[in-house]
C-alpha cells in the first residue's frame, strides 16, 4: 500500500489516500473526516466550512509558544507537525507568541494553514497590526484572518461603521493578503449580530462544556453557522473552572492559560470534555496554550473521534457541574466569557 508522503503539503490531501472507509460523519456534526497516516501517525482531517481546507481535529494555539524559547517553541510545532497538526492559530496579543511561531514554521509555512488575528477594530490600527503579523510571521498571505474577541456590541458597531475594520478586511481577501474572513467572539450575542451582518467564513467561540451544559451557551450561534456554512473552531473546550485566584494560577503548570484546564492526569474528565464538544458538530478543538494540554488533546483525539460521547462520559459530567458549582469561567448570565 502506498504510504502518506510528509513532504507533500497537508492542504493538498491527495484523492488517493480517501477511502470510504476513512470518511464519516462525527457525532452530531456535518463536517466531513478523513482519516489519513502521516508519519505513522493518524490524524482526523475535516472540512472547515466552506473554505474548502482540510484541517486537523486539533490546532496548534500559538500561546503554546508564548515565552518559550526559540528551540522549545521550535520542537513543540515539529512535534505538532510530526503528528499531522496542519493549522496554526496566533494573535499579536499572545506576547510574543507571532515572533516565536514565526520562526518555528519557516520550514513548513507552505505546508500548513496559518491563521491570524487582530484586536483592532477600525481599519487604520488593522492594517499596522497585519503589516506587523506579516512580518513577524514571514507570510505573504494568512489562510484565515479573524476579527478577534468581540465582546461588546460597540465592537460591531466601531467595526462596521465608517473608517471600521470591515472596510478593510475585504479589500485584503481581494488583493490575496488574506483568503477567508473568520470571528473569534467572547459573546454569543455579539457573535450572532457580527455574523447576520456580514458572510464571515469561520467562527472561533468557546463551546465548552459546562458553558453548554449548564447554561446551553453557543447553541443559537452552533445553529447559525451551520445553515450559513460556516466554519467552527472550539477553543476552551479542554478548560475545567476559572482560577480561585490569580496566585493559583501563576504557580500552577498553566501560568499562560486564562481559565483552569482540565489536569492531563485526569483522563478521564479530558476525554469526556473533549468528546462534548465534539458531539455539538464542531470541526476542530483548540487546546489551551500549554504544550501538556496540547498534547493531551493531540494524543487522545484519535481516540475521541472513535469512541463518541456516551452515557459514561455524561455521569461523569454531570457530576463534574455538581463539583465545580460556583467555579464557573463566565457570568451567570452567560454574557461575560473570560480570557
Amino acid at each position: 500500500m502506498e504510504s502518506f508522503d510528509p513532504e507533500v503539503p497537508f492542504r493538498d490531501i491527495p484523492d488517493r489516500f480517501l477511502s470510504h472507509n476513512h470518511v464519516s460523519k462525527m457525532g452530531a456534526g456535518l463536517a466531513r473526516t478523513i482519516k489519513i497516516v502521516s508519519g505513522g501517525e493518524f490524524m482526523q482531517y475535516r472540512s472547515l466550512g466552506k473554505t474548502g481546507m482540510n484541517i486537523s481535529a486539533v490546532v496548534y494555539g500559538g500561546i503554546v509558544s508564548t515565552d518559550a524559547v526559540q528551540a522549545d517553541s521550535d520542537r513543540y510545532v515539529a512535534w505538532a507537525i510530526e503528528k499531522g497538526i496542519n493549522y496554526f492559530d496566533v494573535a499579536p496579543t499572545y506576547g510574543d507568541a507571532q515572533l516565536k511561531l514565526g520562526n518555528s514554521l519557516i520550514p513548513y509555512r507552505e505546508k500548513v494553514y496559518l491563521a491570524c488575528k487582530t484586536e483592532a477594530r477600525t481599519a487604520r490600527e488593522a492594517e499596522k497590526l497585519f503589516a506587523e503579523s506579516r512580518k513577524l510571521l514571514h507570510t505573504d498571505y494568512f489562510d484565515n484572518y479573524q476579527m478577534h474577541a468581540l465582546s461588546k456590541m460597540s465592537d460591531i458597531e466601531t467595526a462596521f461603521g465608517p473608517g471600521g475594520i470591515m472596510e478593510l478586511l475585504p479589500e485584503l481577501r481581494e488583493k490575496g493578503l488574506i483568503r477567508h474572513i473568520g470571528i473569534t467572539a467572547h459573546s454569543e450575542d455579539v457573535a450572532l449580530e457580527a455574523i447576520r451582518r456580514f458572510d464571515f467564513d469561520t467562527v472561533l467561540f468557546p463551546f465548552n462544556w459546562m458553558l453548554h451544559k449548564k447554561h446551553g451557551i453557543g447553541s443559537r450561534l452552533l445553529v447559525c453557522a451551520k445553515e450559513k456554512g460556516m466554519g467552527i473552531l472550539s477553543m476552551k473546550s479542554f478548560v475545567e473552572r476559572k482560577w480561585n485566584t490569580e496566585s493559583e494560577r501563576y504557580v500552577s503548570r498553566y501560568p499562560k492559560s486564562w481559565c483552569k484546564p482540565i489536569d492531563a492526569e485526569n483522563t478521564a474528565f479530558g476525554l469526556a470534555a473533549m468528546k462534548y464538544a465534539l458531539s455539538l458538530g464542531v470541526d476542530t478543538l483548540i487546546p489551551p496554550g500549554n504544550f501538556e494540554s496540547f498534547s493531551f488533546v493531540v494524543n487522545h483525539i484519535e481516540e475521541c473521534l472513535a469512541n463518541p460521547y456516551g452515557e459514561e462520559d455524561e455521569a461523569l459530567l454531570n457530576e463534574k457541574l455538581a463539583e465545580l458549582a460556583g467555579m464557573e469561567f463566565f457570568s451567570t448570565d452567560g454574557k461575560s466569557i473570560h480570557g
